[in-house]
């Protein structure tokens, strides 16, 4: 009896927390919404939000940028997900949320996504990769919107901390590390999505090997290259296999399953008619590898029964909902 009695309380205890967890975030949450021309601090400040960005000026975000988003905003509902864009202006008087979310209705009903402007002077201020701002000509650069992006991934992790996900990246499902980064093929560490503490060091490894290896000429020298450079340093050489989950130190390595089950090669295949429709049951998110549909060759279409518009329909059916208006 005395056992039932204990294990009992034990779950009232649980219970109590989980509930208490709750209350908390709402009630900051309620604090955050009453509060004018909130700042990324503000919002990120429990180092838990998850990041996004948006580094052209581009203020029309197409619906695979839309669906990362809402499905982050649904999978992480206790979190702030934060939408950083260079073409939004600059945060002054007024309720800067309540009128940048005008902009997007698609996304309005969310209350935990926040949109901030992509200011890269501010973001990489005491960080290794100001003095490579400084130096470097965009102009002269052969792929600078995606070495920009590189960069201003590292500099948001390492001020903000959270989960830092690609706008190509469709979340399902919770990812249950705090910390952690994974593969993206055999040998290859993706940088589309990883989650690591604000101020964690091994950040700091990857601005400093930013500007000590910087070959913004090479494609991926900047991003995986770079991220699969600095974990063989973390992690003294040790190999890992692509098939199962590992961890070098404090640093759990998930296996490219986690988000990468159809690989870049065959990432037509999101865009096809599947006569059995895959589970993706050991995936928490799926990446479209837009990079390989740059020239907008496919798209999701409404009632086409692609693999694409059933991911829409369960993971961001907001998003959805919008494309069958038009």
């Amino acid at each position: 009896m005395i056992k039932y009695l204990k294990v009992f309380g034990l779950v009232v205890v649980f219970i109590v927390l989980g509930f208490l967890s709750r209350v908390n975030f709402r009630e900051t949450t309620d604090s955050l919404r009453t509060t004018n021309n909130l700042t990324p601090n503000d919002v990120l400040r429990e180092g838990n939000g998850v990041i996004l960005l948006e580094i052209s000026d581009r203020m029309n975000p197409p619906p695979l940028v839309l669906c990362s988003i809402e499905s982050a905003a649904r999978v992480y509902p206790e979190r702030p997900v934060a939408y950083f864009m260079k073409g939004l202006p600059d945060i002054e008087s007024g309720d800067y949320q309540q009128h940048t979310k005008k902009k997007f209705p698609t996304l309005s009903s969310f209350q935990n996504i926040y949109y901030f402007p992509l200011r890269m002077d501010e973001l990489y201020a005491d960080t290794p990769l100001l003095t490579w701002y400084k130096k470097v000509n965009p102009k002269k650069e052969s792929y600078w919107i995606h070495v920009s992006s590189d960069a201003c991934r590292f500099a948001s992790m390492w001020k903000y901390g959270g989960i830092y996900f690609d706008t190509d990246i469709i979340s399902m499902r919770p990812i249950p590390h705090k910390n952690f980064l994974a593969a993206q093929s055999e040998g290859v560490c993706s940088s589309s999505v990883f989650g690591l503490d604000r101020n964690h060091s091994f950040t700091w490894m990857c601005m400093e090997d930013f500007v000590k290896n910087y070959k913004g000429e090479l494609w991926g020298n900047q991003g995986p290259s770079l991220f699969t450079r600095v974990l063989k340093t973390w992690c003294n050489g040790t190999p890992f296999q692509n098939t199962k989950d590992a961890s070098c130190g404090n640093i759990p390595y998930l296996n490219s399953q986690r988000f990468y089950p159809i690989p870049w090669i065959s990432w037509k295949k999101y865009y096809e008619v599947w006569k059995e429709l895959p589970n993706f049951n050991s995936s928490y998110s799926l990446h479209l590898w837009n990079f390989m549909n740059s020239n907008n060759e496919e798209t999701v279409v409404p009632r086409s029964n692609t693999l694409v518009e059933y991911l829409f329909q369960q993971f961001c059916p907001t998003t959805y909902a919008f494309l069958l208006k038009k």
